[in-house]
């Protein structure tokens, strides 16, 4: 098959898999796309793709890092770095010896510095498997932000680690100083030059939107899915981090995105261009992934003959080691960071030893630990094998598989013990913002004396019957946010929460009329453009404007129906407690 096509075939496989994980919402949907590319390729003669790491590194891990440092909360990553180091940082060490050590003693022909590559191979963890698994979990919004946060620096230390393995696998030399000298050098190089990169994009996107505002929308969003290409390429050049210069692109794209409210084209654009690649390229990942199962189990079982079921053993134990190890490290050395941000209010949740766990099971590998693994050279410097490479690439993919199935079991378990978090921190803050943003607009609307004195009488009748029209909208708004608030009153705090669950109720039945009536607003339009009365182009200038309004909608209508399923549950445990016993 050629390229193009595999290229086409597997884009296509990973919409089609999204389509059929919203019906089977038991399997995650990594696991569902791990499991497909595995059935057609496993047959002599199903689907084989040549997998170089190299170029999956480069097409793949970039732009997927850099929506991730575009995506992710600022305020809550720099709020909580001190838990996110240690995990990204500390963690992969503690991983690296720790493990390391182990996988050599339980395999004492696999020498010590490729048992070294294989723990830091597996040591990064894979975001993208922990969300699709969690999505309607519950999972704790900021803890899933450290998630995010480690997973971001993770996947650069455990390939930084993995290179000097190598290294020291194919020279026979190691030297903790020179490591350590590398490693900054490679991880503040790559963060200094993905930030000086997304720096230069944003000062010349401004030289040329000032000129020619949103005309050059699109262009501007293509050139922003070229960005993390280059940061990666540039930095992979100089010898530092080109995922770090990624990420740092990323970060630093999404602080100048601040002083850019006016241009909504690009900002809509931008944001569809962003969600289409992500889950394009998610799907695409796992996919190759399952493509790759049936030809490394194949070869490695092949090899080992009856001794298949030793080595699957080693892979689950490797991966049991790696969840212990994780464990022990969330509780020794993250722990008292974890209650530090909590008492200073930086994190809601309350760190427990069942959010230790949900934790530890969200340590799932993926994408990159497959990539790192295929990345070990053939060779050593003499020409010979280099030891162990095909059972380290079995074991790092046994250890994703392993990872992947324990996430995806355990997860759902622990998660649905954990008491209900209420409303979140973000939740509140939103309706906040929305209540300051409409109180705003009312008070632009109010014209000072001076104002009303000058302006013709015609124009002020007319301004101020508008203005009355506005100011009425914007008053049932408030009424709607504030009746999602909790009352700040005497009486209202004594509500019961049969009362809070009717009233929250109430405002969901609110938003659903008013999706109802966008809907029917948009199907007359396009009634109306069926009938000829209007042309495609104002059909389209029409219906964005209620495709805005129904996305804004709907984020409400999901924060509202979480609310009322809090209120219910809050409520059921009330009436639980006041049956007698």
């Amino acid at each position: 098959m050629h390229t193009v096509e595999t290229v086409l075939l597997v884009l296509m496989l990973g919409a089609l898999t999204g389509i059929v994980a919203r019906y089977i919402r038991a399997v995650p949907l990594p696991l569902i796309q791990i499991g497909l590319g595995a059935a057609i390729s496993w047959p002599q003669e199903g689907l084989h793709i040549a997998f170089d790491p190299e170029l999956f590194l480069l097409l793949f891990i970039p732009p997927l890092l850099f929506a991730d440092g575009w995506r992710i909360p600022k305020r809550e990553f720099f709020a909580l770095y001190k838990p996110i180091l240690k995990l990204a940082l500390g963690l992969v060490l503690f991983t690296v010896i720790g493990l390391g050590y182990l996988i050599h003693w339980m395999i004492p022909e696999m020498p010590l510095t490729v048992a070294f590559a294989l723990a830091a191979v597996v040591s990064p963890t894979d975001a993208v498997a922990v969300s699709a698994i969690t999505r309607n979990l519950g999972m704790p919004s900021q803890t899933m932000h450290v998630l995010e946060g480690e997973s971001l620096l993770n996947d650069a230390s455990g390939l930084v680690a993995l290179k000097f393995a190598v290294a020291a696998t194919l020279t026979g030399l190691f030297s903790w100083t020179e490591v350590a000298k590398d490693f900054m050098w490679m991880a503040l190089g790559g963060l200094g030059m993905g930030a000086l990169i997304g720096w230069g994009f944003a000062v010349a996107r401004d030289h040329v939107t000032r000129r020619l505002g949103d005309v050059a929308a699109t262009q501007m969003v293509l050139l922003l899915v070229l960005l993390p290409f280059a940061a990666y390429i540039v930095g992979e050049q100089i010898g530092v981090s080109g995922i770090l210069a990624a990420v740092a692109a990323g970060i630093t794209t999404n602080f100048a995105d601040l002083n850019r409210s006016r241009f909504v084209a690009e900002r809509m654009q931008t944001e569809g261009t962003w969600t289409m690649v992500e889950a394009a390229f998610n799907g695409a990942i796992f996919l190759l992934l399952g493509l790759q199962l049936p030809s490394i189990i194949g070869m490695t079982l092949h090899e080992a003959g009856h001794r298949w079921w030793l080595l699957a053993s080693y892979a689950a134990a490797i991966s049991l080691a790696l969840l212990l190890l994780r464990w022990i490290w969330l509780t020794v050395g993250v722990q008292s960071s974890l209650w530090r941000a909590h008492r200073e209010g930086k994190m809601v949740e309350r760190p427990s030893r069942l959010l230790t766990l949900a934790t530890t099971l969200a340590g799932i590998r993926g994408a990159v630990t497959l990539a790192g693994a295929l990345s070990v050279p053939l060779l050593l410097n003499n020409g010979a094998p280099f030891p162990g490479r095909d059972l380290l690439i079995f074991l790092a993919t046994g250890t994703i598989l392993f990872t992947l199935l324990i996430g995806s079991i355990g997860l759902p378990l622990v998660l649905q013990r954990m008491p209900p978090s209420g409303e979140p921190a973000s939740a509140k803050e939103e309706r906040d913002a929305r209540l300051a943003a409409c109180k705003a607009a009312i008070a632009s609307m109010v014209l000072d004396k001076q104002q009303a004195e000058s302006a013709d009488s015609q124009w002020l009748a007319q301004y101020q019957e508008s203005a009355g029209l506005l100011t009425q909208e914007y008053r049932r708004r408030i009424d709607l946010l504030d009746d999602a608030r909790p009352a700040a009153t005497p009486e209202a705090q004594a509500e019961t929460p049969e009362v809070v669950r009717q009233r929250r109720q109430r405002y969901v039945v609110e938003l659903e009329l008013r999706l109802k009536a966008l809907h029917v607003e948009r199907d007359t339009l396009y009634a109306e453009r069926q009938a000829q009365r209007i042309n495609d182009e104002s059909l389209r200038s029409l219906v964005a404007e209620l495709d805005s309004a129904e996305v804004a909608l709907r984020k409400r209508l999901a924060l509202a129906r979480r609310q009322v399923d809090a209120a219910t549950r809050a409520a059921v445990q009330s009436s639980d407690r006041d049956l007698p016993r």
